[in-house]
């Protein structure tokens, strides 16, 4: 349990400050925040702490880049409306942050989990406007109400049903494969040629000089400031020395400053609904590994308010398919931005999510942002997927797992080689993908392997 290795998990941190931020105990919705008074190159930023405002800004713009690539590329990849769906990933994060009352750090963003079904509910042919996203939307909507009931019953019963369901052995190797799943298609984004390859390693090499190397607010900013410098590099390298494709900064000059997307309304198909609505499950368990990631960075208990972050998702992704946007879910790629910052205050994420806001209302900020090539994006994400990936096994070894025991052994094995392998089992139409059926697999063998006598 998280009490029992806050000291490691928290890399030799002052222990009082745990016990000072831990409001567990703490009946009010909101916690009472705390100004933080540490020194950021030795302290970890406290959950329920604050940073100034400069440096909340700079740390939210961060958390906003982190997710745009996937909350950009989710979208497209079902026919969405990619700067909607910005908007709306913003707007669920701080609808998030309410509904939660402040008391789990997460962003949402597209979810990576509705694209098979959607694809198959919707024939989307894989380019363009999907001309069936109604239906899409409607499917999605039925998944958000079932998630969120899951989230009233866990809110009412507790989360021990939940725990032992999935206990650290599980989780672990849930928050593993969520990497290592993600790590083929990152390492084929920056393969086209062998200059996206040494881009996307130069990206890398810059992201990990500002962590080793820079000191203070720019060592926390390292994602954000690697990409900057990274993407300064190619410029040259492209648009002044002629290698490779340079950056094109047309649509940047023609696009608008501000504008509003367009919504779109669903409507509720049953075959649609059959398809879609299932990914609930799937997404109980991301957002359960993702929890159980959190408390291993921070050594503070977030678990007992996993009934609050499953309605806030399932709500939150009602609302953005009620009006044209993707499902959405905690996002993996955030939680490795807090992993490398050691940055965990939640109101940064407000921060994050009005960032977002601003960029689904600004197409020019938008062109920008979708100007940074792919190499470099897919470096980051090298960067990103790995952390998580070790925040897998950290839970892992924080939990002190005893692999001598063949049934944690035969678990750990099984789920990280199908989840790595994209290991998929179809239920019908249904497609429970790579995480889907690893993490399905990861449960059935701890029920049987790990029976208690």
């Amino acid at each position: 349990m998280p009490n029992q290795h806050s000291k490691q998990a928290l890399n030799n941190i002052n222990t009082n400050n745990i016990n000072t931020n831990d409001t567990n105990n703490d009946t009010s919705w909101f916690p009472k925040w705390q100004p933080y008074s540490g020194n950021l190159d030795q302290h970890p930023v406290g959950i329920h702490e604050y940073l100034p405002v400069d440096k909340s800004i700079l740390l939210g713009l961060q958390h906003a880049f982190a997710m745009f690539g996937a909350t950009v590329l989710a979208p497209l990849l079902m026919g969405f409306d990619a700067n909607l769906a910005i908007l709306m990933a913003g707007l669920s994060t701080i609808g998030f942050f309410f509904l939660t009352g402040g008391r789990v750090p997460s962003y949402l963003g597209s979810s990576f989990a509705f694209i098979a079904p959607v694809i198959a509910a919707t024939a989307y042919a894989g380019s363009g406007f999907n001309a069936n996203l109604s239906v899409a939307l409607g499917g999605i909507v039925a998944c958000g109400a079932i998630y969120a009931m899951i989230g009233l019953l866990v809110m009412k019963t507790g989360v021990a049903w939940i725990e032992r369901l999935m206990p650290p052995i599980v989780t672990g190797a849930i928050v593993m494969i969520i990497g290592l799943n993600l790590a083929p298609v990152t390492i084929k984004s920056v393969s086209d040629s062998q200059f996206d390859s040494w881009i996307a390693l130069l990206t890398v090499l810059c992201i990990s000089g500002v962590a080793v190397f820079a000191r203070g607010m720019l060592r926390r900013l390292l994602l954000l400031v690697g990409l900057i410098l990274a993407y300064l590099a190619y410029f040259v390298l492209t648009n002044v020395m002629g290698f490779g494709m340079p950056i094109d900064f047309a649509p940047v000059a023609n696009a608008p400053l501000f504008g509003l997307p367009k919504f779109y309304a669903p409507s509720f198909d049953i075959n649609a609904i059959i398809l879609i609505a299932p990914v609930a499950f799937i997404l109980v368990a991301e957002n359960l590994g993702h929890i159980k990631a959190v408390e291993a960075m921070t050594g503070q208990k977030v678990s007992p308010y996993m009934g609050r972050a499953f309605f806030a998702d399932g709500a939150c992704t009602m609302m953005s398919a009620g009006v044209g946007g993707t499902g959405v879910t905690t996002y993996a790629e955030n939680i490795g931005v807090m992993a490398v910052t050691k940055v965990y205050s939640t109101t940064i994420f407000v921060v994050a999510g009005l960032v977002a806001v601003l960029l689904g209302l600004s197409p020019k900020f938008g062109a920008i942002i979708h100007s940074i090539p792919p190499a470099l994006l897919g470096g980051a994400s090298i960067v990103v997927f790995g952390l998580i990936t070790i925040a897998g096994a950290k839970i892992w070894i924080d939990n002190k797992i005893d692999f001598s025991q063949n049934a944690n052994l035969i678990i750990g094995a099984v789920t990280l080689i199908m989840g790595a392998g994209d290991f998929s089992l179809h239920i019908g139409q249904f497609n429970l993908g790579g995480i889907g059926t690893a993490t399905l697999t990861a449960i059935v063998l701890n029920l049987v392997l790990n029976r208690q006598s």
